[in-house]
């Protein structure tokens, strides 16, 4: 299942410097708006402490972490919406993606200049925000006459998808995210999804802060948290180029003690990762064997059956039953036939819902 997050936010406010650390392609980090023009996509390891733990049992040729893809957007200005800087490829490139990384600048440094002059997180945000907004109602505004219409003739699903334009339409006209709207229905939900709005989008901001505040944040920091906790959004601390000199060490020990003087037990990019596959309501199965072990990403809530086509459409269609065996009995037991022996492995059904870190075994016929 390919995820794809987009890094956002204004001229140097670090983002391409975080997008270098998350990812082992080098963007462009330049003192001047737009040396990013082209999005750089990167695809990143999602950590899984698990994986490691479990290849300590079992000893196999590979281990195989889930992947997802990130993508380093140009920066926005305002004005963006009427095609100001890079506007329209701008809003294209967002359009693309599954949830947004909003990187905010919440550091002093006056050897990087801002576009407006003073750090501002708050201002920075309303920015991106208004010209997410403006381009969201000019999507609206450009069917919802055709689509009031269609509604009038008595047709079902414009009536559905009319009721939800609307709602949408007055969020926006009050300045708020399309993400501030919830639809009770499967038919208004799909409707609504099918609009491709961008502040619909999942957002995690990533306040962007100086060694000193890499721990416990600043004035800044515990502004955008207020505000990202107001609209039901994630927020989180990270120094992008302290993040820079961690993955310049060689060594896993070398960044750890690194991590240690800094009061930290995590890299920032670690969390960061881990948020937005979280972000996402994404979960991860394993399947571990001699061959491999490997992380299978899945949508939180799915059934058996539904993960075991993730690996093959087969497993899917011809799904008899499920092997479970939970991570810590894996790690308590040490082996598939003690696990057994004590009764610990689950054989499940179609109606199994499947739970984060579950070692999953298929069977099949087709």
């Amino acid at each position: 299942m390919a995820l794809k997050c987009g890094i956002v936010g204004l001229p140097n406010v670090g983002k391409s410097t975080l997008f270098n650390c998350l990812s082992s392609a080098k963007a462009q980090a330049a003192n001047f708006p737009f040396c990013t023009i082209e999005p750089n996509v990167g695809v990143i390891t999602v950590p899984d402490e698990r994986l490691t733990k479990l290849a300590e049992i079992v000893n196999p040729g590979r281990i195989v972490p889930a992947t997802c893809e990130i993508v380093d957007i140009a920066g926005l200005v305002k004005g963006a919406s009427k095609g100001e800087g890079l506007g329209n490829k701008f809003l294209g490139n967002i359009r693309e993606t599954d949830a947004i990384i909003h990187v905010l600048r919440c550091f002093e440094d006056d050897n990087i200049t801002h576009v407006d002059g003073n750090i501002d997180p708050i201002r920075d945000k309303e920015i991106i925000d208004t010209e997410l907004q403006l381009k969201d109602l000019e999507t609206i505004e450009a069917k919802y006459a055709k689509t009031q219409k269609m509604a009038s003739t008595g047709n079902k699903d414009a009536k559905v998808e009319f009721t939800v334009m609307s709602a949408y339409k007055e969020c926006l006209e009050a300045g708020r995210n399309a993400r501030t709207v919830t639809f009770e229905s499967k038919e208004e939900q799909d409707a609504a999804k099918n609009l491709f709005l961008l502040t619909s989008k999942p957002v995690l901001y990533v306040c962007n802060v100086d060694e000193t505040a890499a721990k416990d944040g600043n004035e800044w920091t515990r502004k955008v948290d207020a505000l990202a906790k107001e609209e039901g959004a994630e927020s989180m601390i990270v120094a992008a180029k302290t993040e820079e000199d961690i993955a310049g060490f060689e060594s896993y020990e070398d960044k750890q003690m690194f991590l240690e003087e800094l009061g930290l037990e995590e890299s920032g990019v670690n969390r960061l990762i881990k948020k937005a596959y979280a972000l996402l309501n994404l979960q991860t199965f394993i399947t571990a064997g001699e061959m491999e072990v490997k992380a299978w990403t899945y949508k939180k809530g799915w059934k058996a059956p539904q993960c075991a086509g993730v690996i093959h459409t087969d497993f899917e269609k011809g799904f008899i039953r499920a092997e479970v065996i939970k991570y810590e009995d894996y790690i308590n037991y040490k082996s598939e036939a003690a696990i057994k022996e004590a009764g610990k492995l689950g054989i499940e059904g179609k109606e199994y819902v499947v739970q984060d870190g579950d070692i999953m075994h298929f069977r099949f016929n087709v």
